[in-house]
């Protein structure tokens, strides 16, 4: 059958494709701007230059981090941007570093490595081996307490204890709940401790010069049943001489964890302050035991400020915390008969 007349009329002089098909085929999205690496030589990674020191490293690291880049997040573009330099450290003062012992330290290890022959082998055929203990020390010592400070910012624990004044916690806190005879819970910077593993005062080691004192606080963050903006203090130890905790004052007993059921995770802070000197804490101290929450009722802020001439923070861990069968128990048998929900009224269920 014959095409209508005016089909013919209509398409019979055009010799082009349809204006939409055209389009999209030769339409090309506007380049957004280099890729992350994209001119690395990733052919043959043995041509590209050496860092030769992680220190050099790190400050290449920082450096891009600092350099703008057109891939940030929504939220970093139009974001509120705060200057780093506007909040106030309250910590201790960075170690002194000398460039000569260093570059002096670093020699001797490569003579040293260089006068074994094995080990000179291995490293130029990179089947060395290097002690675990050894990189979580060097860690530790150089970049560690920059990444836990960062931690610490990304979860605002210095946000809600400090108002937003921070610290590096360069007194590197170890903290660990025994969790039957042989294995250990230990406490990282974010991980996930059960009220079960810390239902008992776990230990807590530091390095400390002989004859400083300390002061060790564990702290709620999120679970106060009345005030939204207060905190329960956990536990509360001070005067500590050196990295001896059982021989300070355990100016508040230790209590379990106990988040509401359905309250999701809470934040538990582990604080170490060093202290110039004895401090008379008798207007912190609650009673042994303290099982009314009224007394445990707690702001890490007024509590620095009221102490701020007379110690500094120095040490930070934390973890965090949900309900589990365990809080039952620590509401029936500790706290008061009747356990507390997310949602419900809690001065129903703690009338002290």
């Amino acid at each position: 059958m014959a095409a209508p007349w005016w089909r013919a009329v209509l398409y019979g002089g055009r010799r082009w494709r349809g204006f939409s098909t055209s389009a999209a085929l030769s339409r090309r999205t506007a380049p957004l701007g280099p890729m992350p690496n994209e001119d690395i030589d990733v052919s043959n990674l043995e041509r590209l230059e050496k860092y030769r020191s992680f220190d050099r490293y790190r400050r290449r690291a920082e450096q891009e981090a600092r350099a703008p880049h057109w891939w940030r997040t929504y939220w970093e573009h139009f974001g509120e941007k705060s200057d780093p330099k506007e909040k106030i450290d309250i910590g201790l003062p960075p170690p002194k570093v000398c460039r000569t012992q260093q570059l002096l330290e670093r020699k001797r290890v490569l003579r040293e490595l260089r006068a074994s022959v094995e080990e000179e082998r291995a490293a130029r055929l990179r089947t060395a081996s290097i002690p675990l203990e050894a990189v979580r020390a060097e860690w530790e010592r150089t970049c560690g307490p920059y990444h836990k400070q960062r931690l610490a910012e990304y979860y605002g624990l210095y946000r809600d204890l400090f108002h937003g004044a921070t610290f590096v916690p360069r007194v590197a806190l170890h903290v660990a709940y025994a969790v039957g005879e042989d294995d250990l819970m230990p406490v990282y910077h974010g991980n996930e401790v059960t009220p079960t593993e810390a239902a008992q005062a776990p230990e807590v080691t530091y390095e400390a010069d002989e004859g400083s004192m300390w002061t060790l606080l564990l702290t709620n963050l999120d679970g106060h049943l009345l005030e939204p903006d207060a905190e329960y203090v956990h536990w509360l130890v001070t005067n500590i001489p050196g990295n001896r905790v059982v021989e300070g004052q355990e100016t508040c007993p230790y209590l379990p964890p106990f988040p509401a059921r359905g309250s999701g995770f809470h934040r538990f802070a582990f604080l170490l302050f060093k202290q110039d000197k004895p401090i008379d804490f008798s207007s912190d101290t609650r009673p042994s035991p303290c099982y009314q929450l009224a007394q445990r009722t707690f702001h890490t802020f007024d509590f620095y400020k009221k102490h701020q001439e007379a110690m500094t923070p120095a040490g930070l861990a934390f973890f965090q915390c949900r309900w589990d069968d365990s809080v039952t128990h620590i509401f029936h048998q500790l706290l008061g008969p009747v356990e507390s929900h997310a949602g419900g009224h809690p001065a129903a269920d703690h009338p002290g």
